[in-house]
């Protein structure tokens, strides 16, 4: 792609050839004891190798589990140095599968299982409205919404008010007035609007309330060290700020009505929304929704934890019941009147569908987290994988969503649905 074609498109510099921008665990792959083909392996990572080549994403990691053993984990492009705008003498930070990257929304699958976590000890009632757990919420006509609407995106109040100044996502006290002085735009939970920032702030703070602990260390006790995570925290520590990925607002610049949608569901410009991502006071903050850090392997490695049924390693993270109420779907599917598309929720996932959903063909049991639109993190219980496809750029609608939706397909594709008595008993 020449100089101009990669001004006008925002995308970087892409070498001709990619091995040395690559970085693999090769001691961390083995195909063959999940009894998938070298031919499969290479034909997922070109399908990863021309989401790169399109050049909105300057960084990508991949992790792909299947049947509990990694078959694809690596790295390609840089961290930080090589965006659309960087300046030619920036130093280029290869990206390496060490690399803590934001999740953005991704995080919400985790923050859910954290909630659905609650409910097992006895601590919740998801059913119960969040005001029984938290009064002050109750005002304005909020009084009957559930812990359970907030997390399937039904509970009426999806967006902070647009006059909101974006310091605010860093000030929890600030963060809960808003909320609690919101009047929503609907109580009944019958129709769905993303709640892309707000709904993390009501869960943490049910979750704080009746814990008497913070959330972040509530994630460190029940699933960061029991699974042996290095990162997977929300935000990430002063010290190692210069660790984590950079964001690049990356493709085409959006137009009316897709730029419109873009301000309804982020509350700003993805120009903005890059800006204020790669402020070191939105990485070091609590942001329940949207920023909790960690590896394209440490995400897999949650989803695998779901399809074992709440296992890893041999460890009880959660019960098997647990897993099921967090991916069972509730509702059918709709138009999702913030992102203005078809969904499928659970109580905190996305879901797939049949024959064609969020998670490729024949998804229907498929479940997990789209983060800022390019991050896909799922997990397929009728074909037994958990993948997770990290990424640094953020594009909206350009040209590389035929290689995304390549991946997407190829990964379906290579890894067909598996005779039900073989699957994890969660698809059953």
């Amino acid at each position: 792609m020449n100089r101009l074609a990669r001004r006008a498109l925002h995308t970087s510099q892409i070498p001709e050839d990619l091995e040395t921008v690559t970085f693999r665990d090769a001691a961390g792959e083995n195909p063959a004891a999940a009894g998938v083909s070298q031919e499969t392996v290479d034909a997922l990572w070109r399908s990863v190798q021309s989401l790169y080549r399109t050049g909105v994403h300057p960084g990508i990691q991949i992790s792909i589990r299947h049947r509990g053993e990694h078959v694809l984990h690596r790295a390609i492009g840089h961290a930080s140095g090589n965006g659309p705008h960087d300046p030619r003498d920036a130093v280029k930070v290869p990206m390496t599968t060490d690399t803590p990257i934001c999740y953005f929304s991704a995080s919400k699958a985790v923050t859910a299982l954290l909630m659905h976590m609650l409910a097992e000890q006895g601590l919740v009632n998801l059913m119960d409205p969040v005001s029984y757990y938290c009064p002050e919420f109750g005002v304005n006509g909020k009084r009957t919404i559930t812990v359970h609407q907030i997390l399937s995106h039904r509970g009426g109040i999806p967006a902070i008010p647009r006059e909101t100044p974006i310091d605010v996502l860093w000030d929890n006290d600030e963060i809960w007035r808003l909320l609690c002085a919101a009047r929503p735009v609907e109580v009944d939970g019958a129709k769905v609007a993303y709640h892309a920032i707000t709904g993390g702030f009501v869960l943490q703070r049910v979750l704080e309330r009746v814990t008497g602990d913070t959330i972040e260390h509530y994630l460190d006790k029940h699933l960061r060290r029991p699974m042996g995570m290095k990162w997977f925290t929300y935000g990430i520590t002063p010290e190692h700020l210069n660790d984590l990925a950079s964001n690049y607002a990356t493709g085409p610049t959006p137009r009316f009505p897709v730029s419109w949608v873009v301000n309804r569901a982020l509350g700003g410009d993805i120009r903005t929304v890059a800006q204020v991502t790669n402020d070191p006071r939105f990485q070091e903050a609590v942001i329940p929704a949207g920023n909790l850090c960690g590896t394209a392997e440490e995400m897999s490695r949650f989803f695998q934890m779901m399809l074992n049924g709440g296992l890893w390693n041999g460890r009880r993270i959660c019960s098997e019941i647990t897993i099921r109420r967090a991916i069972q779907q509730f509702g059918s599917l709709q138009i999702d009147r913030t992102m203005m598309v078809p969904m499928r929720f659970s109580a905190g996932m996305m879901l797939g569908g049949n024959p064609v959903g969020l998670w490729g063909q024949n998804s229907r049991f498929a479940f997990g987290h789209v983060g800022l639109i390019n991050k896909l993190c799922w997990a397929d219980a009728a074909r037994d994988i958990s993948v997770s496809l990290l990424n640094t750029g953020i594009p909206i609608v350009g040209h590389h969503l035929p290689a995304l939706a390549k991946f997407v397909y190829t990964v379906g594709n290579r890894f067909p649905l598996i005779p039900e008595h073989r699957r994890p008993l969660i698809a059953a």
